[in-house]
């Protein structure tokens, strides 16, 4: 059964905290799938991505094209992923299933800390995942560093 991390985002954004998550995945040799909510919101992660340091570019795409499968990250709004993904990083509220996290390597959860109604959302997504039997960890950056809060 794989795990669930969720990540309090107080000090970086979205698409900073995303690179470095998605560099880590690559390098554990996962397929990734970012699952947000809002296609427009997806398109400007897209060109985030496209527009990081060359030294650490990210392959990827936008889920709709001809070659979603090959692609090692896919970005997209689905809950099935082309590129068969063994990670999924759910951005913006994304609904991740207690029963699809059994068959990933990992789910991570990032979740705007300013933003009192992601909050909510993230601490519902916590309940219910963690009462299904979900492994799960809780990070915060509050401290100015990534540190574990709690494990459930």
């Amino acid at each position: 059964m794989g795990a669930v991390y969720f990540y309090h985002l107080t000090r970086r954004p979205l698409e900073e905290t995303l690179q470095v998550l998605l560099d880590k995945a690559r390098q554990a040799g996962w397929r990734i799938a970012v699952r947000g909510t809002d296609p427009g919101r997806l398109d400007w992660l897209d060109e985030k991505l496209w527009l990081g340091p060359e030294d650490r570019f990210l392959p990827h795409g936008r889920a709709g094209g001809p070659h979603d499968a090959l692609q090692p990250i896919l970005l997209t709004t689905g809950a099935e992923a082309a590129n068969q993904a063994v990670c999924v990083m759910a951005v913006d509220g994304a609904e991740v299933d207690p029963e699809e996290v059994a068959g990933l390597e990992r789910v991570c959860i990032l979740f705007d800390g300013a933003d009192a109604e992601a909050v909510q959302k993230a601490r519902g997504q916590w309940k219910t995942l963690t009462g299904a039997g979900c492994p799960a960890q809780y990070w915060s950056e509050e401290s100015g560093r990534w540190e574990k809060k709690a494990e459930a």
